[in-house]
């Protein structure tokens, strides 16, 4: 490695990059190549589902917090609604944030859903039923990732702004404070 490249032209967290990819890159293989190999329908479904499982586990529990700083899940309250939770780092650590991880995250989470598109506009048009289904299951799972995260980047957003509002409206009320009792 260079010693005089600038620190933001490299990756911070090359492993979790790695594993980030990883398992989208391996579902979309296993299932378009799995026609090459195997006969069994079953097997490509297991497989391809179980890999975008993995990919859904890794995106939602690892890379989201380590790479964007972000964490979501849903949760059923008492009265049996739907609640969605958000977890995001302070606005300093977020600031800090490795722009090409960053980058990788947001373009993976939506090419990968935008190749299962793909994949199951084929599915339709070669009248495989069955392959819909798994192309179903994974679409699912990687919108429900660009959801969640979605949501949770706007629900940060908006901390920061609410943040950033009350730190001057305290600031201003101090100096009004200060210069008044001066007077």
């Amino acid at each position: 490695m260079d010693q005089n490249q600038p620190a933001g032209e490299n990756y911070a967290n090359p492993k979790t990059c790695f594993f980030h990819v990883l398992f989208k890159a391996a579902a979309l293989a296993f299932y378009i190549l799995s026609a090459l190999f195997f006969d069994s329908f079953v097997i490509i479904f297991v497989v391809t589902v179980v890999l975008a499982a993995l990919d859904f586990w890794v995106v939602k529990n690892v890379s989201g917090r380590i790479l964007v700083g972000l964490r979501w899940w849903n949760e059923i309250n008492e009265q049996g609604e739907s609640v969605w939770k958000f977890e995001c780092l302070d606005q300093e650590s977020l600031a800090r944030m490795n722009k090409k991880d960053s980058w990788l995250f947001w373009w993976t989470i939506y090419l990968n859903a935008v190749a299962w598109i793909f994949l199951g506009i084929f599915s339709i048009i070669r009248f495989e039923p069955d392959y819909v289904l798994v192309v179903g299951v994974c679409l699912s799972l990687s919108i429900a990732n660009i959801v969640g995260f979605t949501r949770c980047r706007k629900d940060a957003k908006k901390q920061i702004q609410q943040f950033a509002t009350q730190t001057i409206a305290s600031r201003f009320s101090s100096t009004l404070q200060s210069a008044f009792s001066v007077v």
